[in-house]
């Protein structure tokens, strides 16, 4: 009897582990390309536009690693598993909004800032990420 109860209590820990939800990571591109900046072919289209996403999960975990925010959770209730794409894509349609469309133009994001809040509760956890960056636009 005592060897069922422990087999069904791994094989339930086993199906809980094997059909959580986890989110984390970013894309950190680090490239060999140089931007001269010394000369006078650019300025700076828009200072500290932010990017915001968020996603909500029951009976898990957030922690965040500086810039990295993961999460370990049961059930995804809110938001999506793609926390750093959809906030540069909110930053980016935050820019078009103040500074117009970005077709044509030849611009850069710098001094990129990663900020994320956590919220952790006993069955409920939510991550929140910020990104905010400068916008360099080049001159022809």
């Amino acid at each position: 009897m005592k060897q069922k109860i422990f087999l069904l209590l791994l094989l339930t820990i086993l199906i809980i582990t094997l059909t959580n939800c986890t989110t984390g990571g970013s894309f950190l591109a680090y490239t060999v390309t140089n931007v001269e900046l010394s000369d006078p072919n650019f300025k700076i289209a828009a200072k500290n536009i932010e990017g915001y996403s968020e996603a909500e999960y029951l009976i898990g975990i957030s922690y965040s690693t500086g810039f990295l925010a993961n999460t370990l959770a049961l059930v995804r209730i809110g938001g999506t598993a793609k926390l750093y794409d959809d906030a540069i894509q909110n930053l980016w349609k935050n820019y078009e909004e103040k500074h117009g469309d970005t077709e044509g133009k030849k611009l850069v994001l710098a001094n990129v800032r990663y900020d994320t809040d956590l919220l952790n509760l006993l069955v409920y956890t939510r991550t929140e990420l910020y990104i905010t960056a400068d916008v360099i636009e080049f001159n022809e």
